[in-house]
């Protein structure tokens, strides 16, 4: 079973994806509510996934993910965000996200997304 991380700082948004996930058969090994646990739970949880929004109360998500690139470089990570601005999404990319999902996103889009990532082993 794959294990997944969700970065989000939405409560709302982390129990959205988990139950999204879990329906699909994922594990969900943890949440966090900002970068700072989302690096340690990284580290700690070793996921097979992580989502990972790009506003975050502490940190952007992309100095997340160059934080977590730099301890895991094979890391599959996918930004979960409601910025969708090209620049942002370009340099998400740039620094090793696999994929980009905008906000608001339909069930259908994260599945498909994330059996996408999860393939490419």
């Amino acid at each position: 079973m794959k294990r997944i991380l969700i970065v989000d700082d939405s409560f709302y948004m982390r129990t959205m994806l988990k139950n999204m996930l879990t329906d699909a058969g994922y594990e969900i090994v943890g949440e966090a509510p900002n970068g700072q646990t989302a690096l340690e739970l990284a580290k700690e949880t070793k996921p097979d996934l992580i989502t990972l929004d790009v506003i975050l109360p502490d940190n952007t998500g992309l100095d997340v993910l160059k934080g977590i690139k730099a301890d895991q470089p094979d890391m599959k990570v996918i930004i979960v965000s409601a910025v969708g601005q090209e620049v942002i999404v370009n340099e998400a990319l740039e620094y090793g996200a696999l994929s980009y999902i905008v906000k608001p996103f339909s069930e259908e889009k994260v599945l498909e997304v994330v059996s996408q990532a999860l393939k490419e082993e």
